[in-house]
């Protein structure tokens, strides 16, 4: 299956692949694109979804092949196929992760190491951009599984678990692939969102203090 994704930008191209990775049982994807952000961003989705890749440079593009589902070593398509079962059974490819250059699921630890810490509902100072770029961030955050022990949302950080639609889904999922989301609860009292808490729990600043001893990186947004 080919994906053509040059001239889109990130994380349109992962999306892309997910979908259509997510549509078979085993094959290769073959993905083309035009910037090394998306990239990046395609190996890291292939590895964190337990299947191999490997990167080839075009002239003016790359091409990034994510090979799902088989369960041994396998030979890529160039060097041909080794192997082939009786007539009416289905045609088998190796794939050797060292030919592709591969990172597997099972050589990364998942991080846990890392807390989050939102304190506004926008990037940058520009509103509309800014929150353009915050829904992008949770997007490819979801997406490429490179994700936190923990966000913590504060001030006007609230606003993306209460009433931002938008992001809300997202965080859902994000929510569902074992992060743990909380939102001030003081925060929420002063923007009279008690009541509107559509994702995580109730959090309170002993969790940033307990995070800055607990954890081996915080990060403040």
């Amino acid at each position: 299956m080919r994906i053509d994704a040059r001239g889109q930008g990130c994380p349109k191209p992962v999306m892309m692949a997910e979908d259509a990775v997510s549509k078979i049982t085993e094959g290769i994807v073959d993905i083309l694109v035009d910037n090394e952000a998306s990239v990046e961003n395609l190996s890291r989705f292939a590895a964190k979804s337990g299947c191999y890749s490997k990167v080839e440079k075009q002239d003016d593009y790359w091409r990034v092949k994510i090979v799902k589902g088989y369960p041994c070593e396998i030979k890529s398509q160039e060097s041909g196929v080794k192997s082939q079962e009786s007539e009416g059974k289905r045609q088998t490819t190796e794939v050797r992760s060292s030919e592709f250059g591969v990172q597997s699921l099972e050589s990364e630890e998942k991080k846990k190491d890392i807390m989050l810490i939102i304190g506004t509902d926008t990037m940058g100072k520009v509103e509309e951009l800014g929150k353009i770029l915050m829904k992008g961030f949770f997007e490819t955050m979801k997406v490429t599984k490179e994700i936190p022990h923990t966000i913590f949302f504060l001030n006007v950080g609230v606003k993306l678990t209460t009433s931002n639609e938008d992001v809300i889904p997202i965080l859902k999922e994000i929510e569902a692939m074992g992060v743990e989301i909380f939102s001030c609860g003081t925060c929420l009292k002063y923007y009279n969102l008690e009541s509107e808490l559509k994702v995580g729990y109730r959090g309170t600043t002993s969790h940033i203090v307990e995070g800055i001893k607990d954890f081996q990186k915080v990060v403040w947004i």
